[in-house]
């Protein structure tokens, strides 16, 4: 748990130095300062609710193949099919916003998470798989919560609204499920 947390404090830090595809620092505008992961404009936005979409997919594919309970392997469907569908509802709000919206890309955090559940031996996967779980979710939480109340753009505030009620379920059967455990 020490670690999730040591990831989770240095994805803030590492979050204001996300790069652009051509190798450049993203510009960390208005509400968002470096390190910040609730951004009130949108291209970090969709930049961050992208990441946390493909994190939530990734490790739920792995979740799929290597889960050992069939309750977790029913979660993991669950959120690639939400997540999935959130990515395109943001991605075409983005493009209704007149925005050409950068493909998701994790964050160094989430990909050392993503590495760690690699890791994970059979026995202990859907605990650290779970485990992980709660920490993404209450961040997507605070991203989305936040975007939907101050966000700058109203489709993508919209989008944001609408995906909070699923990361809401998310948690809380995240939460459950691990405590089982």
């Amino acid at each position: 748990m020490k670690h999730l947390l040591l990831l989770a404090a240095a994805s803030a830090s590492l979050a204001g130095c996300m790069s652009t595809a051509d190798g450049g620092q993203t510009s960390m505008g208005r509400g968002m300062a470096a390190g910040d992961l609730t951004p009130e404009d949108r291209m970090n936005y969709v930049r961050l609710a992208g990441a946390s979409d493909l994190f939530e997919i990734q490790s739920s594919q792995l979740a799929l193949s290597r889960g050992q309970r069939a309750e977790t392997r029913q979660y993991a469907q669950m959120l690639v099919t939400h997540h999935t569908q959130t990515t395109q509802a943001t991605m075409a709000a983005a493009r209704a916003a007149g925005m050409n919206p950068p493909p998701p890309m994790l964050l160094p955090m989430q990909q050392q998470m993503l590495d760690q559940l690699r890791r994970a031996s059979v026995a202990n996967f859907d605990r650290v798989y779970m485990t992980q779980q709660i920490p993404a979710h209450e961040m997507a939480l605070t991203l989305h919560n936040n975007y939907a109340a101050n966000g700058d753009t109203p489709s993508l505030r919209a989008t944001a609204a609408t995906a909070l009620p699923l990361v809401r379920q998310h948690l809380d059967e995240a939460r459950r499920m691990r405590g089982m455990m």
